[in-house]
């Protein structure tokens, strides 16, 4: 009795740690998180529904703190298509924003709520895993086009223990 009762145990001790509420890292250095981001993959959303490859992010930090965001991406008649906004902070370590984006153009996040988190960063600023309060939105991001195996996984992991249905993400196309 006692091992099938530890057995089960182990199962649901399992089971909750695939679900731990998204939790954004303390700090972010917003002087390094500055400058151009690839997405590498992102779970299906509505404002990105034109993006067929080449999605981008370029933020720059404005006097006042807040962030310039100029997102870009290719559309499928080979066109381009951007949208600009403006990140402000919620947090004192500046790893929770929250987004506004012009009403029209491409917007990555859903107007009324734009949160963006910063789920995971590696201590070089070269891959971070973006999200929100909700399990609805999730971006993996990179400062090359290209990121390794490893590395997508070990986010790919991250991801999951926050409960992201990693099953969805699509692989953003990044051509030279």
């Amino acid at each position: 009795g006692t091992a099938l009762a530890l057995s089960g145990l182990a199962i649901s001790i399992a089971t909750q740690a695939q679900t731990v509420t998204p939790q954004a890292v303390d700090k972010v250095d917003i002087q390094r998180y500055a400058g151009q981001w690839h997405e590498i993959a992102h779970l299906p959303m509505y404002f990105q529904r034109k993006c067929v490859a080449n999605t981008k992010a370029q933020y720059t930090v404005n006097p006042d703190k807040t962030m310039t965001v100029l997102n870009s991406c290719s559309t499928k008649d080979g066109g381009k298509i951007s949208s600009e906004g403006v990140a402000y902070s919620q947090n004192e370590g500046n790893s929770k924003l929250k987004v506004s984006f012009l009403p029209k153009g491409l917007r990555w996040m859903p107007f009324t709520k734009g949160h963006y988190w910063v789920l995971r960063i590696d201590p070089e600023y070269k891959v971070a895993l973006v999200g929100g309060p909700s399990d609805k939105y999730l971006w993996i991001l990179s400062r090359d086009a290209q990121i390794d195996d490893a590395t997508y996984q070990s986010y790919l992991n991250t991801a999951k223990q926050y409960g992201y249905d990693v099953e969805k993400l699509i692989r953003t196309p990044q051509q030279p």
